[in-house]
């Protein structure tokens, strides 16, 4: 089975290096959102607990514009019988959420520095734990749309599908997130933000767990 995912895993990259279209697309749009951010702001005096709420919005609707291509392209290409033949379900998944993951990872890095570097009155008072919210949240993003980019794979209408069931999905992790991320730009204490940090953790495991469980009958439908 990881041999089977490795091999999903390398050829969506490989695909994805070829084409660029998700990684385009997504970059496209995190640069004119920031760029119209930035001069909407400008003069203005944000609190850090808003400006977390705006990095959020941000890396949410980054997502909403490309990782839905992770299943949508193998409908468009007509491999998804192929897929079917000759790997597992379990494995086809896993190729898919770790390919979603590197994607994910790569994308709010990207947005976190470039937000760093854009809104001044954006600082953090805690790098090891803002970094340690990010990656739990990058997590469990690539977890849930990759479920989700499944579902809606072999629908009509799957660029309006894709927000719309993703958001419900996703907003107790945005919550937490948002929480956990303010936590460690307003205050200098770890312990403020567990609750969060167990919310996403959970969320992730709960996710991840779910998925494996349905993806098999999501697949073959």
């Amino acid at each position: 089975m990881i041999r089977q995912a490795i091999a999903i895993f390398t050829k969506d990259l490989m695909s994805e290096l070829r084409t660029r279209y998700a990684i385009n697309a997504l970059l496209m749009f995190v640069v004119v959102t920031l760029a119209v951010i930035m001069f909407s702001l400008v003069g203005e005096s944000l609190s850090p607990g808003a400006l977390t709420g705006m990095l959020w919005v941000v890396m949410f609707f980054a997502a909403m514009s490309g990782l839905s291509r992770s299943f949508v392209a193998e409908e468009e290409r007509g491999t998804t019988m192929t897929l079917q033949l000759l790997a597992s379900p379990m494995s086809v998944y896993l190729g898919k959420l770790l390919f979603n993951l590197l994607l994910v990872v790569a994308l709010n890095i990207f947005i976190v520095l470039l937000f760093l570097l854009v809104m001044d009155q954006f600082t953090v008072a805690q790098p090891d734990l803002f970094w340690t919210v990010m990656l739990l949240g990058s997590v469990g993003i690539a977890a849930a749309t990759a479920i989700i980019a499944a579902i809606i794979a072999k629908a009509n209408t799957k660029g309006t599908l894709f927000p719309v069931l993703s958001f419900p999905v996703l907003l107790p992790l945005l919550m937490a997130g948002i929480a956990a991320t303010k936590v460690a730009v307003e205050e200098p204490v770890w312990d403020n933000a567990l609750p969060e940090l167990q919310m996403l953790a959970s969320y992730i495991v709960v996710v991840v767990t779910v998925s494996f469980l349905l993806f098999d009958f999501v697949w073959k439908d």
